[in-house]
């Protein structure tokens, strides 16, 4: 063994009275080199201490066989979980995933878009920060022809491939439920209308208001960062004036709104569901055990996160060919029905 300088794949071939490219597929588990082979050459690279370098080895043949990942924020338990499957799936193409948050800042996205592309992943997944309006730091990407995947917060003109829920189908559904249940001032608690999915469940929630001949009120509207505190905030606003213009319902564009504005409600001795309903987005597991339990949206972000890993490696294998015709897939959403909407 070398002393004071690593041990390198030529070592490993000098010991095994075999080839450099022989020890070099054999560490890349290549099909062509055989079981017994490839069990020799780990060994002999565990004892010698050898370390296999798969930028040098990216740089050698462009491949990297690493995708990258950009999220919000990865506390969340929609974005956790769709982690979890693209990890799988891109684990059954033996890719691996290096992940990144953006912490909802335009200026790191741009960041860590270059730091990604530098770093020479194959391809990128991406989910925007709730500011991104601009979307031409992407470009790097598009230019040199490695696949770009949104998921989730996608672009509304920006070129390129898309998986998204149905957010206006969901936002509709669950207002829809609300109505069906005897509330006629349903209160909205949404994100910026610049972000697409706020701005499609807030066209869904009023266009199930338009079809009861109920006119959305800008009073009973709020758009802002879905935080804890921001949504205690509006459910002050809400509930400040005069009990008959308190809402009878709030429809919540994520689950730590609902969470939050169930709080605030129990705290205020309001009855829930007798004298307010609250719906919630994402099906967060914590919505199943508080009490009330809380009703709220189903987005199937295993299947998002499936959908979004299998797209980007049928664009490295060339299965889907480059170019303008950009795919967009919706998934499915679902409404769970549970106590705090019940009649």
């Amino acid at each position: 063994m070398k002393k004071g300088s690593e041990n390198t794949m030529k070592d490993i071939a000098l010991e095994l009275g075999l080839s450099s490219s022989t020890v070099s597929r054999a560490l890349q588990d290549h099909p062509h080199i055989s079981q017994e082979t490839k069990i020799k050459v780990n060994e002999a690279a565990n004892r010698l201490g050898y370390s296999y370098n798969a930028v040098a080895a990216s740089l050698r043949n462009s491949k990297s066989n690493t995708i990258g990942l950009i999220i919000p924020r990865i506390s969340k338990y929609y974005q956790s979980t769709v982690i979890t499957a693209i990890q799988n799936k891109l684990h059954e193409h033996k890719y691996n995933l290096m992940i990144c948050q953006s912490n909802e800042s335009p200026e790191l996205e741009k960041e860590l878009v270059n730091a990604l592309y530098a770093s020479r992943v194959e391809g990128l997944i991406v989910s925007s920060t709730l500011n991104t309006t601009d979307f031409t730091h992407f470009d790097v990407f598009s230019r040199s022809n490695r696949p770009l995947v949104f998921f989730d917060r996608v672009p509304k003109n920006y070129p390129a491939h898309r998986i998204q829920g149905d957010d206006y189908h969901g936002a509709h559904m669950a207002t829809n439920h609300l109505l069906a249940q005897g509330c006629r001032k349903v209160a909205f608690i949404g994100g910026p209308l610049f972000c697409n999915l706020y701005r499609e469940r807030y066209e869904g929630y009023s266009d199930a208001l338009k079809a009861r001949n109920l006119a959305p009120d800008a009073s009973m509207a709020f758009f802002h960062d879905l935080t804890k505190e921001n949504a205690l905030l509006s459910c002050e606003k809400l509930f400040s004036g005069k009990k008959d213009n308190w809402p009878d319902a709030v429809f919540c564009c994520n689950d730590t709104a609902a969470l939050a504005v169930t709080s605030y409600a129990k705290k205020c001795n309001m009855e829930i569901p007798g004298q307010l309903k609250i719906t919630g987005y994402s099906n967060d597991p914590l919505t199943e055990i508080i009490n009330p339990t809380i009703t709220s949206v189903e987005q199937y972000p295993s299947e998002v996160g499936t959908q979004a890993a299998g797209m980007i490696m049928n664009l490295i294998q060339q299965k889907l060919k480059p170019g303008k015709n950009f795919i967009s897939v919706t998934v499915a959403v679902d409404l769970v029905k549970r106590d705090s909407t019940d009649k």
